[in-house]
């Protein structure tokens, strides 16, 4: 599964702009980082012929009981990055997965915090340029290795149902839009992306292929009509007159009441409860041979 906008055949280097330039700017290095270089990372994280340990075997992870990463999880996996090469930081995630964490979990729990805190890192002049930029590529890493070796589980009615996820358009914060299409995919449903697009180009998507759902990612500050306009065309456009509509991100999880005011089906307030939510929405369809019997 891979961005609307391709992916790149060669990594180019990754940048952090001086301390200065970014609070003149008004930006968080916080979610430069994890708007603007975990996404490439995921996007990234198909590479042809990529092995961390081509010896290595894949793990059984068997365990008895659900293991939640806590935020000590989190610090210890920062310092981790920022200390010790990829391996080690796979071994870290074995563990984790070994104790009942979900490939899920690991996404939404451990990788994205520990992004977020490799630029908190830097902001207080905890680490280096060098370390956090050093700690974001072993991430990367892990994140291939895991898609590798842990491919999404057989579920029934895998690829049934078609979801596409977006940033507004005009927004660049997409890192949250990556990770829910991920939890979707790994759920059985069949997950396209689009980053950045202007409003033509998500509504020309709409129009040209049938959705189940679109998820938006609302992360900026924008008027109601804005989205009540955006949803109102989406709906007209459609191919399928019964797509539904979720919104999520900062601005929606600070007011929910924008989901009805707007014209919305619904909201989550993460990756996880969204793809509850939207089984329910769209549920599957019965099997065909039943359907004859």
């Amino acid at each position: 599964m891979a961005p609307e906008n391709g992916r790149s055949e060669e990594h180019e280097e990754t940048k952090l702009p001086d301390k200065d330039g970014i609070d003149n700017a008004g930006y968080d290095l916080s979610l430069l980082i994890q708007n603007l270089v975990i996404p490439r990372l995921i996007a990234d994280r198909q590479e042809p012929g990529y092995r961390l340990d081509e010896q290595k075997q894949s793990p059984r992870y068997v365990s008895g009981t659900s293991r939640a990463i806590t935020p000590q999880d989190v610090e210890d996996f920062s310092l981790l990055s920022t200390r010790s090469d990829a391996r080690a930081l796979l071994d870290f995630v074995d563990k984790c997965l070994a104790d009942g964490s979900s490939v899920d979990s690991i996404y939404v729990d451990l990788l994205a915090p520990t992004a977020r805190r490799l630029g908190e890192y830097w902001e207080s002049d905890e680490r280096d340029f060098v370390d956090v930029t050093m700690g974001l590529w072993r991430i990367q890493e892990i994140l291939r290795e895991l898609t590798l070796r842990i491919p999404p589980p057989a579920v029934a009615g895998f690829g049934q149902r078609s979801a596409l996820f977006s940033t507004m358009p005009g927004e660049q914060h997409s890192f949250g839009t990556l990770m829910i299409a991920e939890c979707f995919y790994r759920a059985g449903w069949d997950a396209d992306i689009m980053i950045e697009p202007s409003q033509s180009e998500l509504i020309g998507k709409f129009a040209g292929r049938h959705y189940d759902l679109i998820g938006l990612t609302v992360s900026l500050d924008c008027p109601k009509a804005t989205l009540t306009g955006l949803v109102s065309a989406i709906r007209s456009v459609s191919s399928n007159p019964a797509t539904r509509i979720m919104m999520g991100g900062r601005v929606i999880n600070d007011d929910p009441g924008l989901i009805e005011q707007c014209g919305a089906d619904a909201t989550a307030v993460d990756a996880p409860s969204a793809v509850i939510l939207a089984d329910h929405l769209v549920p599957l369809k019965a099997d065909t041979f039943e359907s004859l019997i």
